[in-house]
């Protein structure tokens, strides 16, 4: 896996808690200091994501939001 290439997890079209699901499960599978770029369009990312990453070793590198649809860009710290 490249490391300066994020993993793309598309959750756009699912509402909560699938977002952060996938997250989770990406992290799980990836290794420390790789960036993922989350793309979701429940309103409730932009509370559940932050939250999520403040609690599960991660950390918000990038957020934007456009319209209906929000980008993160979350890396998984190191061990």
């Amino acid at each position: 896996m490249n490391l300066k290439e994020p993993v793309l997890v598309d959750a756009r079209g699912h509402r909560c808690p699938v977002p952060t699901l996938r997250l989770r499960r990406t992290l799980a599978s990836v290794a420390p200091g790789q960036t993922i770029r989350l793309l979701a369009d429940d309103p409730l990312a932009r509370i559940d994501v932050p939250h999520f990453a403040a609690q599960n070793g991660c950390r918000i590198l990038y957020a934007s939001f456009q319209g209906d649809w929000m980008t993160f860009e979350v890396v998984k710290d190191e061990a």
